[in-house]
C-alpha cells in the first residue's frame, strides 16, 4: 500500500510541476530563505528573459532597479513576507535585456510542518500594458480637469444622483457668485427661481435626463447676490459600467447679453421695417396726392372762371358751391397725405405750446362736449419748440377729437409738456439736441397691440365707414417727422391712450417771428407769360386763369419746348413753371433759364414740398392747388 501511494505521490508532484510551468502569463519561481532562486517556470523565462541554467543559484534582488536595490527594498520584501505571512506590491522590475516592466508581485512564505521557514513562493505578473492605460487615463483626467478648471465662461460641475453638487469649476464660481466650499453638497434647486422650484422644475430636470439621456433648456437662474440671469442649461447624466446612474454632469451658459442682444436686434429689425413700410406708404401717398393736386387746381381754376361767368342765378350759384366745397375737401385730404408724406409746405417757427393750447381751447371745448374734461400739466417756463402752427394746431385737435371717440361716455383728456435732452445713442431716431415732449393723454378705451401697430397707417381707421379717412394720425407722424421731431403713441385695453409729440426746442433768433396781416396785393400791368406744365389739363386750366386776369400767354408742354421758344428770342415777362417734370424738372429748367437770360422772373409751382438746392431755392413757390387769388398775389409780390 505504500509502494502505491509513494507511485502517486511522484505522479501528483509531477502534474503540479508540468501545470507550474505551462503558466506563461506569470512567474512563478521559489527562493531559499536568503533569497536565491531554486526554481523557474515558462512565465518567468517569457517576462524576465533568463533561462533557467542561468538564473537559478542566483539572488532574486537582481530583478529589481538599482534605486530599489540601494533602498532595500528586495530584503523588505522577504520581512514582510515572514512577518505578516504574505507580501503584495507593483513596482518596476528589470528584464535581462536592461528594459523595465511594471510588475505586481505575490510573495508567500513556505514553512514545514514545525512552522521552520523552507522558502518563498514568488509570484510576479508583468502589468506594463496597464500600468500605461492607467498613466494614459490619468494624464487624460488631469488634462480633463486642467481644462475644465481653466473655462471660465461655461459652470461645468458634477451632482450626486441626489441632485447634490460634487465639484464646482471657476466658470461656475464666475457665474453663480459662490466659491466651491459654499456650494459643494448642496442641493442643485438652490439656483433655481423660487417660482421654478415651487413647479418641480428641478426634479423634472433630472427625471428627463435620466429617461431620455439629456436636458436642454432655457430659464432663469439666481446668483449668490440674489440677481438673476438668463441660463442655457445642458444636463447629461453619467452611467456607470453596471447601468447604475452615478450622478450628473451640469453645464451652465450665461446668456442674458446675448439674450438681450438678439431682442435689441429684433427691435432695430422691425424699426427698420417699419421704417421701410412707412417710407414705401409715403411715397405712394404723396405721389397720389400730387397727381389730385393737379385734378384739383384744373377743377378749382375752373370753377372759378365759371363763377365769374354765370349770371347770378342762386340754383347755379348753390351748384358751382357744392362743387368747391367738394373739391376743397379734397384739398384737404391732399394735403393730409402729404402731411404723412413729409411732402407739404411747413412754415417753421417758435411756439410756446401752453398759448397755443389757450388759443384754441374754446375749439376744443366745442368740439369735445360736455362730456370730456380738459385738464393742463405744463413746466413751468416752457421752452418754445420749432413747429407750423397751423399744422400743430390741427395735430392737436386731430388728438383730441380721437380721444373724445375713445371715451363715449366721457372721460379725461390731459395736455402736458416735458422737456428732455436726447444724446446719441443707436436706439433713437431723434437727433442729439433739446426737445419738449407734448402729449396728449386720455382715459378712453385704449388699443390691443395689433391695433396699436397699425394705428399710424395711413387710410387705418377703426371708426364705421364715412366717419374717418384713416389719415389722421398718419399725418401728425409726418408733420411731426418732418419738423424734425417723433410721434409716439402708447396704449393699452381698457388703460387709455398717450399720444407723445417730441419737437425741437427752438433756438433763439433761428427763425423769425410770425409776421402781421398781409396787405392786399397790388395791380400789375398786362404780362408776357409762359407757362410750362407737362400737364395738358393743368396747363389749359392756368392759361384760362392768366387770361382771365388779362395777361397774354405762351404755354409748353415740357422744359424742352420752353427753352426752345426763349432761345427764339421771344420776349416774356415771366415764367411759371412746374416743378414735376419728366427728363428735367422745374428747378433745372430754371437754372438754365438764368443762364440765358438771369433778369427774368421765375415762378415754381409744386403740388408738394421738394428738396431744392443753388439757384432754385431763392424762387417763388406756387402751391398746388391754386386760385386765381393765389396766381394774383404770387404775381405781384415776384414782379415788385
Amino acid at each position: 500500500m505504500s509502494e502505491d501511494r509513494g507511485k502517486v505521490g511522484v505522479s501528483e508532484e509531477t502534474r503540479f510541476r508540468l501545470l507550474i510551468d505551462a503558466v506563461v502569463d506569470y512567474a512563478i519561481y521559489m527562493i531559499d530563505p536568503d533569497g536565491i532562486i531554486t526554481s523557474w517556470n515558462a512565465g518567468a523565462r517569457r517576462f524576465k528573459g533568463y533561462e533557467e541554467a542561468e538564473i537559478l543559484g542566483q539572488h532574486f534582488s537582481r530583478f529589481y532597479t538599482e534605486e530599489d536595490r540601494q533602498a532595500g527594498l528586495p530584503q523588505r520584501a522577504l520581512d514582510t513576507a515572514i512577518r505578516e505571512g504574505r507580501f503584495e506590491g507593483e513596482g518596476w522590475r528589470v528584464r535581462k535585456d536592461g528594459t523595465h516592466f511594471w510588475s505586481h508581485v505575490v510573495i508567500d512564505p513556505i514553512r514545514d510542518p514545525s512552522g521552520r521557514l523552507l522558502g518563498f513562493a514568488k509570484i510576479t505578473r508583468d502589468l506594463t500594458d496597464r500600468k500605461a492605460a492607467e498613466e494614459t487615463l490619468k494624464q487624460s483626467e488631469q488634462q480633463f480637469r486642467l481644462l475644465v478648471q481653466s473655462v471660465t465662461d461655461y459652470a461645468i460641475y458634477m451632482l450626486g444622483p441626489d441632485g447634490r453638487v460634487t465639484n464646482w469649476n471657476p466658470g461656475a464660481q464666475r457665474i453663480k457668485g459662490y466659491l466651491p466650499e459654499e456650494v459643494i453638497g448642496q442641493h442643485f434647486s438652490m439656483f433655481y427661481t423660487p417660482e421654478d422650484r415651487a413647479a418641480g422644475e428641478p426634479f423634472r430636470t433630472l427625471d428627463i435626463a435620466t429617461r431620455e439621456g439629456r436636458f436642454e433648456n432655457k430659464g432663469w437662474r439666481l446668483r449668490k447676490d440674489g440677481t438673476r440671469f438668463l441660463a442655457h442649461v445642458v444636463v447629461d447624466p453619467i452611467w456607470g459600467d453596471t447601468g447604475t446612474l452615478l450622478g450628473f454632469a451640469k453645464i451652465t451658459r450665461d446668456i442674458t447679453e446675448a439674450a438681450q442682444a438678439q431682442q435689441a436686434l429684433e427691435k432695430t429689425r422691425e424699426a427698420l421695417f417699419q421704417a421701410q413700410k412707412m417710407q414705401a406708404i409715403g411715397q405712394l401717398s404723396g405721389g397720389i396726392a400730387h397727381d389730385f393736386n393737379n385734378l384739383l387746381t384744373v377743377i378749382l381754376g375752373n370753377l372759378e372762371i365759371v363763377r365769374k361767368r354765370i349770371d347770378d342765378d342762386p340754383r347755379l350759384t348753390r351748384l358751382l358751391d357744392n362743387a368747391t366745397q367738394g373739391a376743397l375737401r379734397g384739398v384737404s385730404l391732399t394735403q393730409r397725405m402729404l402731411a404723412f408724406a413729409r411732402r407739404q409746405e411747413l412754415k417753421a417757427e417758435p411756439i410756446e405750446i401752453p398759448k397755443l393750447v389757450e388759443g384754441i381751447t374754446g375749439l376744443l371745448r366745442s368740439s369735445l362736449g360736455p362730456t370730456v374734461k380738459i385738464e393742463t400739466c405744463f413746466t413751468p417756463e416752457p421752452e418754445p419748440v420749432l413747429a407750423d402752427v397751423n399744422q400743430l394746431e390741427l395735430a392737436v385737435l386731430n388728438l383730441a377729437t380721437n380721444a373724445r371717440d375713445a371715451m363715449p361716455n366721457g372721460g379725461t383728456i390731459v395736455l402736458g409738456t416735458r422737456s428732455e435732452v436726447v444724446l446719441d445713442q443707436p436706439h433713437t431716431t431723434l437727433a442729439p439736441g433739446r426737445y419738449v415732449c407734448f402729449s396728449i393723454t386720455d382715459t378712453g378705451m385704449g388699443m390691443d397691440d395689433a391695433t396699436l401697430s397699425s394705428a399710424m397707417d395711413p387710410f387705418f381707421t377703426t371708426k364705421g365707414v364715412g366717419k374717418g379717412t384713416g389719415l389722421g394720425l398718419s399725418m401728425v407722424h409726418g408733420f411731426i417727422e418732418q419738423m424734425g421731431g417723433r410721434f409716439i403713441l402708447k396704449s393699452e385695453k381698457d388703460k387709455g391712450t398717450t399720444a407723445e409729440l417730441w419737437l425741437p426746442v427752438a433756438r433763439v433768433g433761428s427763425v423769425a417771428e410770425r409776421q402781421g396781416p398781409e396787405l392786399a396785393a397790388p395791380q400789375v400791368p398786362r404780362l408776357n407769360v409762359l407757362v410750362v406744365d407737362d400737364d395738358s389739363l393743368v396747363l389749359t386750366s392756368t392759361c384760362l386763369l392768366l387770361e382771365d386776369l388779362g395777361h397774354h400767354v405762351c404755354i409748353a408742354e415740357s422744359a424742352a419746348q420752353a427753352l426752345q421758344l426763349l432761345e427764339n428770342q421771344q420776349h416774356f415777362d415771366l415764367v411759371i413753371t412746374d416743378m414735376a417734370m419728366p427728363q428735367m424738372n422745374g428747378a433745372q429748367l430754371a437754372q438754365a433759364i438764368q443762364i440765358m437770360n438771369p433778369t427774368l422772373p421765375i415762378i415754381l409751382a409744386t403740388g408738394f414740398a421738394e428738396r431744392l438746392d443753388g439757384f432754385a431755392t431763392r424762387l417763388p413757390r406756387l402751391s398746388k392747388p391754386f386760385t386765381q387769388k393765389s396766381l394774383v398775389e404770387i404775381i405781384a409780390s415776384t414782379m415788385k
